[in-house]
C-alpha cells in the first residue's frame, strides 16, 4: 500500500483515553529490523495499536527463519482503534524492491526503505498515526543506490517541512540533544552559529516542556572546545558565539547552564541539576549516553509536527536471522513513543473540549 492510501483519520483519535496508533517501520530488510518487529509483536503492547510498515513476505520469511510465529493483519485506517493482540501486527505492505538475502545489503532495497518512511511520516502528518517508531536503516547502501541520505532526522524534517529538527537520545536517567548531527568533525566549528544554537535550544526547551511535561526545563550546554575554551586559550567559540547566545536566551527566561566543559558536564553531580544536556556535536555527547544505556536508549527527533522515536543502534547485519538480536532499544523506543503520543492525544482532547 502506498503512503497516499493512508488518508483516513480515525474518528476517535482525539477522544480522552484514545488508543495510540503507532507506525513501526521495518528498516533495512536485510538487517535486524524485521527480527525486532517479530520480537516486539510478542511483547506487551501497553494498549497501543501496532502497525508495521514493511514487506509482509520478508517478515513471514524472517519469522520462519527464526522459528517464531507472526500474525499479520492488513491495516484498515477506517476500523476503530483497538489494541493489537500479542503475537500479531497490523501491516501496511511496502515491497522491499527485490529478493532479500538475510545479512546481505542490496541497493535495490533503498527505494523500499524510503517508501516505508514516507508511509509512516505521511500517515503521521494526516492523522492516521499518532507516532512513528523507526527500525535501523543503512545510510551507506541508500547512498550507493544514488539517493542522497544523511539520516532519518534530516530526511523526516524535509518530508515534514520542519525547519529545525533536533536529534536527542534518551535513557531513563539521561537526555542528550545535539546542535550538529552527521557532520565531519572538520565542518563542526563553522556550523556552530548563534542562529543554530538559538534555534536548537528553543526546540529542545519547547519539546521538553510540551511533550515530556517538564514545567521549566533546565538544560546544560556544552562548550565546543576542551575546558570550554579556557577563557579563549583553547578556542574562542565560547566567548564569541556560545556565551552571548546563551545570555540572550537566558534573558528571555530559558534555564540554560554553561557553556560547560564537556569532560565534567556528564558527572553525576552536574547531571542532577539539569533535565537534558545540549552537546555541540555528535561524538561529544552520544558516546557518554550510549555507554550509560546502549541497547535501552531511544533516539527522539524533536522539532517535528509528530512524534518520532527510534532505536539507538544500527542494522547489525551479522545478527539478522540469528535469533540473537536484542529487542530492548526497540521496545524502549515504542514505549516512549506511546507515552508521548498519549500526551499529545490528551492535549488535543483538552483543546477540543476547552
Amino acid at each position: 500500500m502506498s503512503s497516499t492510501a493512508l488518508t483516513a483519520s480515525a474518528p476517535d483519535a482525539r477522544t480522552p483515553g484514545a488508543i495510540p496508533r503507532l507506525a513501526l517501520t521495518a528498516g533495512e530488510p536485510a538487517g535486524i529490523g524485521p527480527d525486532l518487529l517479530i520480537a516486539l509483536a510478542h511483547e506487551p503492547g501497553g494498549g497501543a495499536q501496532r502497525v508495521a510498515i514493511g514487506d509482509p513476505d520478508v517478515l513471514e520469511q524472517r519469522a520462519q527463519q527464526l522459528g517464531r510465529s507472526i500474525h499479520l493483519i492488513p491495516f484498515d485506517p477506517e476500523r476503530p482503534r483497538t489494541a493489537t493482540p500479542r503475537g500479531a501486527l497490523e501491516i501496511v505492505a511496502v515491497p522491499a524492491g527485490g529478493p532479500v538475502q538475510t545479512g546481505t545489503l542490496d541497493p535495490r532495497h533503498a527505494e523500499g526503505v524510503l517508501a516505508m518512511l514516507a508511509a509512516a511520516a505521511d500517515g503521521c502528518l494526516d492523522g492516521t498515526f499518532d507516532a512513528m517508531v523507526t527500525g535501523p536503516v543503512h545510510k551507506g547502501v541508500i547512498n550507493r543506490a544514488g539517493i542522497p541520505f544523511s539520516g532519518h532526522t534530516e530526511w523526516l524534517a524535509e518530508r515534514a517541512g520542519a525547519p529545525m529538527p533536533v536529534m536527542m537520545l534518551a535513557t531513563e536517567s539521561l537526555r542528550v540533544a545535539l546542535v550538529t548531527t552527521h557532520l565531519s568533525l572538520r565542518d563542526v566549528p563553522d556550523a556552530i552559529t548563534p542562529e543554530r544554537i538559538e534555534a536548537v535550544a528553543r526546540v529542545l526547551h519547547h519539546d521538553l516542556a510540551e511533550d515530556f511535561g517538564i514545567e521549566r526545563p533546565s538544560i546544560g550546554v556544552c562548550g565546543l572546545n576542551p575546558h570550554a575554551g579556557e577563557d579563549g586559550v583553547l578556542g574562542r567559540e565560547e566567548i564569541e558565539v556560545i556565551t552571548p547566545t546563551l545570555d540572550r536566551l537566558r534573558a528571555e527566561g530559558l534555564d540554560l547552564r554553561g557553556p560547560l566543559p564537556a569532560d565534567t558536564a556528564f558527572t553525576p553531580r552536574a547531571l542532577a541539576e539539569v533535565d537534558a544536556v545540549l552537546a555541540m556535536y555528535h561524538d561529544q555527547g552520544l558516546p557518554v549516553l550510549k555507554h550509560a544505556g546502549f541497547g535501552h536508549a531511544v533516539n527522539v527527533t524533536l522539532g517535528l509536527p509528530f512524534v518520532r522515536t527510534s532505536v539507538d543502534h544500527g542494522t547489525a547485519l551479522d545478527l539478522a536471522g540469528s535469533g540473537r538480536a536484542k529487542v530492548g532499544s526497540f521496545l524502549a523506543a515504542e514505549g516512549l513513543a506511546r507515552e508521548l503520543a498519549r500526551h499529545r492525544l490528551q492535549a488535543q482532547a483538552a483543546h477540543a473540549h476547552g
